[in-house]
């Protein structure tokens, strides 16, 4: 099967990925500490890391449970999309009513006050938490996993399309990375600008994507199961 349409149907879920405003916060943080030069590539290589990881161990497993032939596997996963987009959409609802009120000034979250003191290796430990481990980043790497098993791509190229996800949905964590380590000092006022910006927005960036991927998970899901 020709994998462009099976990048198509990841696009969404590498873009739901990418848009997290809370690492790019934390790594514009660790820019302007001391170490900075270490703590941000460290930090862009563990998120890198883990979405390659838990992606990889997704086409292992659905390969070996041959989702792309087996009906009731591939059942399974339209089931499981349309469980993921339910979730995103209580999770939308959830953001909605968590935003700040007008006039009030969002908080960041205790555990940021001393990254900028970061270690490399706490870095990427903590890149590896937020990319694998927070729900929403996790659910939508295995549903990209699934999505690219159940293409049934030829030699590589289920790997190769891992790879372009992983890529896609690292371009938000990489980008300010590559920026200090280019621009360096002049870069302390637009990286500040960004960081403001997101932690006012958050919750309504938020929601807008949980929407968004509810929607979709959820249409793909039902679609499948019903055709």
């Amino acid at each position: 099967m020709d994998m462009g349409p099976t990048i198509r149907e990841i696009l969404p879920l590498a873009i739901g990925v990418a848009i997290s405003p809370i690492p790019i916060i934390a790594v514009i943080l660790m820019l302007f500490g001391p170490k900075a030069r270490r703590t941000g590539p460290a930090f862009a290589l563990g998120w890198v890391g883990a979405l390659l990881l838990v992606g990889g161990i997704v086409l292992i497993v659905a390969d070996g449970g041959d989702i792309s032939t087996d009906e009731a596997a591939s059942d399974a996963v339209y089931w499981s999309k349309l469980l993921l987009g339910l979730l995103f959409l209580a999770l939308a609802i959830r953001q909605w009513r968590s935003r700040p009120k007008e006039g009030e000034e969002p908080e960041m979250p205790k555990w940021m006050s001393a990254i900028d003191q970061f270690t490399p290796g706490r870095a990427f430990g903590l890149a590896g938490l937020l990319a694998g481990v927070n729900p929403k980043n996790l659910g939508l790497t295995l549903a990209a996993g699934t999505t690219i098993a159940q293409a049934g791509l030829a030699g590589g190229e289920n790997w190769l399309a891992l790879i372009v996800f992983v890529a896609l949905a690292s371009v938000s964590v990489a980008t300010p990375v590559v920026y200090y380590l280019v621009a360096s000092a002049s870069a302390e006022h637009t990286l500040n600008a960004m960081k403001a910006w997101l932690l006012a927005n958050n919750a309504t960036v938020m929601f807008v994507l949980f929407l968004i991927l509810g929607v979709k998970l959820i249409g793909d899901g039902l679609g499948s199961l019903t055709s």
